[in-house]
């Protein structure tokens, strides 16, 4: 072994990189993310604690005043039903966003975590794709925990609504590729309440508590355009067993979101990280 070599497996902790491994460097990132965890467990999962709370506040207990709504395909289902899918992919939303966006910026402009991981082997792209990779861990843990306690709650009418975890990936996918995008132009941690500015209307108005035909008529093409409503309709589709071809366009305006978000984050994390 040469010392050039065994330098970088030393830069790498013994883990050697390889053509073959091409996400080996991100990955080594994402361990770095989980053994920092280990200290602030509470933070990772603070992020589902408020879906949880509108689930047993409105799925639970408004759900027994309201009854029935109708459903994906016209049908009547109970409320808690209706709106379970839809918490559960604002779960992912939350964990998505949150991990690409404050611990993202802190790690860029407060901590300078990425300054001394540029001395080692890692790349920006690299370091970029391992913050999305971390944060869709984090999006999918919120959405395992949620869809258990659905289906201890009985909200889980079909056995398709295990097709809600990759459901809920491609969500965290989305909204983590569009959270390192917004942070690399994000100048100070005011900026954080243009955030939450946007992701509350997404949370209150992506047919998330009532169908979507209860909007004027007027707005509700803005309701579609929420990526979070694209979300919902594909994760309710799943756990309800209403199974259509329109499923694939909203996986379609999500995958495309996500990938223009990561897309964008690479450059700018390689401007941001090399001036």
């Amino acid at each position: 072994m040469s010392a050039a070599s065994a330098s970088a497996q030393r830069a790498t902790g013994g883990w050697r990189i390889t053509p073959h491994r091409p996400l080996g460097r991100s990955v080594r990132l994402v361990e770095r993310n989980l053994r920092a965890m280990r200290r602030g467990w509470t933070l990772f999962v603070s992020g589902l604690f408020e879906p949880m709370f509108y689930l047993f506040a409105l799925g639970v207990g408004v759900g027994g005043l309201v009854g029935e709504v109708v459903g994906p395909e016209g049908e009547l289902i109970p409320y808690g039903v209706f709106v379970a899918p839809a918490l559960l992919a604002a779960s992912a939303m939350n964990g998505g966003t949150y991990e690409s966006t404050i611990n993202v910026f802190a790690k860029l402009k407060w901590g300078k975590v990425y300054d001394a991981v540029l001395t080692s082997p890692v790349t920006p792209r690299e370091i970029a794709v391992g913050e999305l990779i971390w944060a869709l861990m984090r999006g999918w843990v919120y959405a395992v925990s949620f869809l258990v306690i659905s289906a201890v709650l009985g909200l889980v009418p079909s056995w398709w609504g295990l097709l809600a975890l990759p459901a809920a990936s491609l969500i965290g996918f989305c909204f983590a590729g569009l959270g390192l995008m917004v942070t690399t132009f994000l100048r100070s941690w005011q900026d954080f309440d243009l955030i939450e500015l946007v992701l509350l209307p997404l949370f209150l108005f992506s047919a998330t508590f009532y169908p979507l035909e209860v909007y004027p008529e007027a707005v509700r093409w803005i309701a579609q355009v929420s990526p979070l409503y694209h979300g919902v309709e594909l994760v309710r589709g799943v756990m309800t067993g209403s199974l259509s071809w329109a499923l694939l366009g909203n996986v379609a305006v999500l995958a495309a979101l996500g990938s223009i978000g990561l897309s964008v984050a690479v450059r700018r994390f390689g401007r941001l990280l090399r001036s």
